[in-house]
């Protein structure tokens, strides 16, 4: 061996000692941090891991490989999954198009078709999905339909998982999910007392909901207005008290296709376009021939931030039917079991054991859902040295800034600092993510379940506590 070789390998070796060394020392520092905050609450039922990503090596660790519910945590998986399945530059595409006369659209599981907040992100109005359909047909000269065909195939029929609370299904976080979603698969409702008069705002307006006004007007005290299912689709009751004003809220609708599709009929009656024929849910072959009229597309990117930032449930549970999907020849009846056999598999390759998970849907509302903070820190690792690392730390919440954290961490000495994902169901809470500190950036999972685990603040003063401790100079 050349002589310079040799002097280059001690080199090497004496910094990798102490490298090793000073990881060691941090590791007991953070430690005593991280006791600090959970230890006074005398629980016993939680899960942390730390590991420092260039080295990939584990610098604090509490029960990594104990399975516990991820509650929202679990969106992590869903959409690092979406990522290696479907790739980053995968776009949702709905189609519109005529078949002769009759007019199709063939759902693509966009979840965030016709959202808000996705909207406002783009500067585009209420309604302008079916402003586009309706000017689409103008430019052709159309001014009569018959049939609405909507065909949502890409997904399976199964709309409500069988593990979610049936006296919940009302609600935005629990709402159905299908081959064809609108406005998150939701309306929202508004009571507004006028002289003791209670009247209810739907939004969107549409016949498509029945909702029968049982709010009582009050002239003083708390108000507050709910709603609640019947036994016949998409009558709604509306109840509780209004002294001015409540709302809005959402309200999780039944059979998204039909929702779209009433809408769709709606504006095209408006806009003088008549429907003569029928709405129709049905698959549509090509060989019926489609002529395309427009199309509506949604980045990837922009799912897997809602589902990220702001935990919205519709997104990471079409995600998981779309990786499905789109691992079939046909593409179409992507479901929850072939999404959870897919995810399993990508855990499995980045050498998570299978006892230390076990998935059941997408977003984490879920009770049989079982992760270890060992395998969520090992994929977070894995976003991070592979290509897609900025796009997924861009999706996370931000600590005093954006998302489901942003009232947390307002400190200017954490703020901006921590991004991560929250979560939360009855008896789980979760917070994993990436800590931005002075040394270099540091990945960590904490996952906590039952009477005995962490508080939120304990949850979050472990995150403070790895910035504290590599905290550069005086300021540590």
């Amino acid at each position: 061996m050349p002589q310079d070789a040799s002097v280059s390998m001690t080199r090497c070796t004496v910094v990798l000692l102490l490298a090793a060394a000073w990881c060691g020392v941090v590791s007991a520092a953070l430690s005593q941090r991280i006791l600090k905050v959970a230890d006074p609450q005398k629980v016993s039922d939680y899960s942390i891991s730390v590991i420092e990503p260039q080295s990939g090596a584990t610098v604090y660790s509490h029960e990594p490989h104990k399975p516990l519910m991820p509650a929202s945590n679990m969106k992590l998986v869903t959409t690092a999954a979406a990522l290696k399945y479907l790739g980053p530059k995968f776009e949702y595409k709905t189609r519109v198009g005529l078949s002769d006369n009759t007019l199709v659209v063939i759902g693509s599981g966009d979840p965030i078709l016709g959202d808000k907040d996705t909207d406002a992100k783009y500067g585009r109005q209420s309604g302008w999905v079916f402003e586009k359909i309706v000017q689409a047909l103008r430019d052709q000269g159309i001014d009569e339909i018959n049939d609405i065909v909507i065909d949502t195939t890409v997904f399976d029929d199964e709309r409500v998982h069988a593990s979610w609370d049936p006296a919940q299904l009302n609600r935005w976080y629990e709402c159905e999910v299908c081959g064809l979603n609108y406005n998150l698969n939701c309306i929202e409702l508004t009571a507004i007392n006028v002289g003791g008069i209670v009247t209810l705002q739907v939004e969107p307006r549409t016949s498509f909901i029945d909702i029968a006004n049982q709010v009582e007007a009050i002239a003083s005290g708390e108000g507050g207005v709910g709603s609640y299912r019947t036994t016949q689709p998409n009558k709604i009751i509306a109840f509780g008290k209004c002294r001015n004003r409540e709302g809005p809220f959402k309200v999780a609708i039944e059979k998204p296709a039909g929702f779209f599709g009433f809408l769709l009929a709606e504006q095209l009656a408006r806009s003088g376009i008549a429907a003569r024929g029928k709405l129709v849910e049905r698959a549509f072959s090509e060989a019926e021939g489609f002529k395309p009229l427009v199309e509506f597309a949604t980045p990837l990117a922009d799912v897997v931030n809602r589902a990220n930032t702001d935990s919205l449930g519709l997104a990471a549970e079409a995600l998981i039917k779309t990786i499905d999907a789109y691992g079939r020849p046909d593409g179409r009846n992507g479901g929850w079991a072939g999404g959870r056999e897919r995810i399993g598999k990508y855990l499995e390759s980045l050498g998570v054991p299978p006892e230390e998970f076990n998935i059941d849907d997408g977003s984490g509302l879920s009770r049989q859902n079982r992760l270890t903070t060992n395998a969520i820190s090992r994929l977070l690792l894995n976003q991070y040295r592979g290509g897609n690392w900025e796009l997924f730390q861009v999706s996370l919440a931000v600590g005093g800034e954006e998302g489901t954290i942003d009232k947390y961490f307002n400190e200017a000495k954490y703020r901006g600092k921590i991004h991560a994902k929250t979560g939360y169901i009855v008896g789980a809470k979760a917070l994993s993510g990436v800590c931005l500190t002075d040394r270099g950036p540091y990945l960590f999972s904490i996952l906590t379940n039952g009477p005995k685990g962490l508080s939120r603040d304990a949850i979050n003063g472990i995150a403070k506590a790895i910035i504290d401790e590599y905290r550069s100079g005086a300021d540590r």
